[in-house]
């Protein structure tokens, strides 16, 4: 591809904090070159607001946007201007949505939508928001009559902040380590916790004029200390909207995953006006409750650069150049330790010492191909 500078600039946003020397990112700044040559744009960087730039920017944000007003300063007006979302209040941005406010709640923040409530009810797991200790308490008394309830902190990532609840004694345990103040400002989420549980992710990404949908599976690593971390993802991509990838041979299963992070994505533009999302990842969680009922729902949603996008712009670079494919398997893998060994056909994104992680190295690959057309 010819490099056309005239058409934009690429930078990378820092929304939040972050060490420029960390593993990610570099990773992410990495990936926003990559779509710099994907759009066939220049690529600048990280954004510098002192800078005048003289053609239209497109952003690679670290976060989603939490604000749509804040946005129209940069410039960013749809789903063309960055890779990630805009969404208009900051709870938007995080997995309080997922489930509705206990019957007569005591605290709702400004702009909750219980209309996004009532559309993705019979696509989520059944559970409670909370925002208050009263709330949280009675959100648990009506769950803890079917079984155990996973209690999750609004605002983390990753499997942390999560704890398994038998009974009220638990829920008080996990509610003495918040204050009132952070409960209000951030929330907690108390669901059915699931037993032998499988966790897919779905997702849905838009760069120019290509649009891919996908479905995977994540794996977990060993860090350098010792622990569980996420360790890459494997996702079966098609080239076009969920309709294309329901029409894979799919077991009933994963095709109810896509149908339920379909209705979700559709609900979030529905019940919050001014929304914007080229990325959009969804984990679905499916398995059993402590009364030997199957449930499948969405846990979760990102609108934002995430552990996938490699594999994501990876899958994008494959359609680009070859019309004719359709489909694709593109993974990423991220391995702990000195002796990490990277495959000769990936392609490596980050390989060193992070200050904080340790010795690691990411990438992604292309593992197959199919045509679907």
């Amino acid at each position: 591809m010819t490099l056309d500078k005239s058409h934009g600039i690429v930078v990378f946003y820092p929304c939040k904090p972050c060490n420029r020397q960390g593993h990610e990112y570099l990773t992410h700044s990495e990936i926003a070159r990559r779509l710099a040559h994907l759009k066939a744009y220049e690529y600048a960087g990280e954004f510098d607001s002192s800078r005048r730039y003289d053609r239209p920017l497109y952003f690679v944000p670290n976060d989603t946007f939490v604000s749509t007003e804040s946005i129209r300063n940069l410039g960013v007006t749809d789903e063309h201007d960055l890779f990630g979302g805009v969404v208009p209040f900051p709870f938007v941005a995080t997995k309080i949505i997922t489930h509705d406010l206990p019957h007569g709640y005591r605290y709702a923040p400004a702009g909750w939508s219980a209309a996004f409530s009532r559309l993705v009810r019979e696509k989520v797991l059944p559970g409670f928001s909370a925002y208050t200790f009263d709330d949280a308490h009675r959100a648990a008394r009506d769950l803890l009559e079917h079984g155990k309830v996973r209690f999750k902190k609004a605002n983390s990532m990753g499997g942390l902040g999560q704890s398994v609840i038998a009974g009220m004694d638990e829920l008080h345990a996990c509610l003495d380590e918040m204050s009132a103040e952070e409960l209000q400002r951030d929330g907690v989420i108390l669901e059915m916790n699931l037993n032998d549980v499988a966790t897919y992710s779905v997702g849905r990404i838009r760069v120019g004029n290509l649009l891919a949908t996908y479905w995977g599976t994540q794996q977990l690593t060993t860090s350098n200390d010792g622990e569980q971390v996420y360790g890459g993802s494997t996702l079966d991509v098609v080239r076009g909207d969920f309709d294309v990838l329901l029409r894979l041979d799919l077991d009933s299963h994963m095709h109810t995953a896509i149908e339920q992070a379909r209705t979700y994505h559709a609900a979030a533009f529905t019940a919050f006006p001014g929304m914007l999302v080229s990325r959009a990842n969804y984990d679905v969680a499916q398995g059993m409750d402590d009364e030997g009922q199957w449930h499948s729902g969405v846990l979760e949603q990102s609108w934002r650069i995430g552990g996938a996008s490699a594999a994501e712009v990876a899958a994008l670079e494959a359609f680009q150049a070859n019309p004719d494919v359709s489909a694709v398997r593109a993974s990423t893998t991220e391995i702990y330790g000195e002796t990490a060994a990277v495959p000769q056909d990936a392609l490596l994104h980050y390989q060193g010492v992070d200050e904080q992680a340790g010795p690691l190295a990411k990438f992604s690959r292309l593992e197959c191909y199919a045509n679907t057309r």
